[in-house]
């Protein structure tokens, strides 16, 4: 019989043993792999609203209790998880999501994960719940535009070791290095091997640009970049990811940070977010191996919200010192080809027909993979303070948005550069275009502007919006940015109040 190809490699064990998708998973499989694979604990783990996972652990001592826990899932105390449940009426319900099931590559016992979703005490979703709110989005999209919303991250963390003083990297020219002169590159790639066994569909790691010496510590930036799938998917990938990397950290005696600003005068850390629209299977990108007007359709909704995206993917002030020119990172609200001072960038693809494969393999065969497949259009401004399932939801209601904007393709005309747009000569351009917030109490105004079109169809609760606008007003940073931009230390102080964001 052959095997599915989606199958043959997976690194899941889960995956491996049962020999069928994530998305087909029974309660009956959970269990037939817990008995014959000797597991000994079963761990929940969910986001809080502080953006981390959390754990549940469960002790498996007999079939009836496995299979209790499974169906009915358990009770936590949803004030202690999310400023907005009151502490008087705060039980929650979390169900496993079987779908989601792995090894847990960091136990000392046998243990297989799941995440969960939260019920209210009615049994229903949570309506402000992170998972919740992006499956909402995933379903109004579909509605409203009859097609499929995928996405995935680049996610970019620094690594922080001893300096050995051997082989030093050139400052801030770490883009792809290899070793000896970049010194983490065994453990970007041990992150790499653990994320897949979680189910991450992984693209590819690499090291980035940041790379400095300070205070007889090196810090190297690194980047893993995942495959595009479902937008609920992706969120949980990322979720995982991030648990990954810092508990892997922890056991190699580093420490990492997914911050968004390190120090001054180096690159920050972004989380750039790929999507791409589907349809029967189909990419809907691109068109005569143009970008198509469902692409650029999707981008105008991006123009549109883009000031109040950033309340969902920037969530500290230090967000708003790496949003400034010059540092490849996006400050105004447009979008071009292949343009990394853009806000919205429409990466290389694979449009040209050529078969390079053959180009530089003369021995072989003429290849026919679609790669169509592979075009998709690159959200810039998010970083690693980023709550992962706003954020995507935010970009899935943005998208669906643009289908509902009668004039989107002259807007995505209007937003369109294609030049550096922080050149001095191209300074004309730059005073047309909208600007992105420089601070969470701007981009908490632009949500209050804008929260009518993430509330549309349900998909984000007012309680939500209240809670995210209160939060970013409470940093009170209208004039931080431009009142210590140019003060090191008081950079410093900042960064190192928010390293451990996300």
């Amino acid at each position: 019989m052959t095997m599915n190809k989606e199958l043959e490699l997976n690194a899941n064990k889960v995956v491996a043993f049962l020999q069928k998708p994530v998305n087909e998973f029974t309660k009956t499989d959970i269990i037939s792999f817990i008995q014959a694979n000797n597991i000994e604990m079963v761990n929940f783990m969910y986001p809080g609203g502080d953006g981390r996972l959390k754990t549940l652990n469960f002790a498996i001592t007999n079939l009836a209790y496995l299979e209790t826990i499974l169906t009915c899932g358990e009770r936590v105390d949803g004030s202690s998880l999310f400023p907005f449940i009151e502490a008087s009426s705060s039980d929650l319900y979390v169900i496993p999501r079987f779908s989601t099931a792995f090894v847990d590559p960091f136990a000392a016992l046998p243990t297989l994960s799941m995440l969960c979703s939260f019920f209210n005490k009615d049994g229903i979703p949570l309506e402000s719940a992170p998972e919740h709110t992006l499956a909402k989005a995933s379903k109004a999209f579909t509605e409203v535009t009859g097609m499929e919303f995928h996405a995935m991250g680049e996610l970019e963390y620094y690594v922080i070791a001893p300096d050995t003083h051997f082989f030093p990297a050139t400052d801030q020219h770490g883009y792809h290095e290899s070793a000896p002169y970049a010194k983490t590159n065994e453990f970007r790639i041990r992150c790499m091997s653990y994320i897949a066994l979680t189910g991450g569909q992984i693209k590819y790691g690499h090291s980035e640009v940041g790379n400095f010496t300070l205070n007889g510590l090196v810090y190297e930036q690194n980047e893993i970049e995942f495959l595009p799938v479902r937008v609920e998917e992706a969120a949980d990938q990322l979720m995982l990811a991030k648990w990954v990397i810092r508990n892997l950290a922890n056991q190699m005696g580093y420490d990492i940070t997914f911050a968004p600003k390190i120090t001054t005068g180096k690159a920050g850390s972004g989380l750039h977010i790929h999507m791409r629209i589907m349809k029967d299977g189909k990419n809907q990108m691109l068109k005569n191996d143009k970008l198509s007007d469902t692409a650029r359709t999707a981008i105008a909704g991006m123009m549109e919200l883009a000031e109040s995206i950033t309340a969902f993917g920037n969530k500290n002030p230090t967000s708003y010192f790496r949003l400034v020119p010059h540092q490849e990172a996006p400050t105004n609200v447009c979008w071009g080809d292949r343009n990394r001072s853009v806000l919205v960038r429409v990466p290389l693809g694979w449009s040209s027909k050529m078969d390079m494969c053959r180009m530089a393999n003369p021995l072989e065969n003429r290849s026919n993979i679609d790669t169509t497949q592979k075009q998709t259009v690159e959200m810039r401004s998010p970083d690693g303070s980023a709550d992962l399932y706003q954020l995507l939801a935010g970009l899935c209601v943005a998208c669906r948005h643009g289908f509902e904007l009668p004039n989107a393709l002259e807007i995505a005309t209007k937003t369109y550069v294609n030049v550096n747009i922080h050149e001095k000569a191209n300074e004309a351009k730059l005073k047309a275009l909208a600007q992105l917030p420089d601070s969470c109490y701007a981009s908490a105004k632009c949500l209050e502007k804008q929260r009518a079109v993430f509330e549309k169809y349900g998909v984000f609760s007012p309680s939500m919006i209240d809670g995210i606008i209160k939060d970013l007003k409470s940093y009170n940073d209208s004039s931080l940015r431009e009142d210590i931009e140019h003060n090191p230390d008081e950079v410093q102080t900042l960064v190192t109040r928010y390293f451990h964001c996300g």
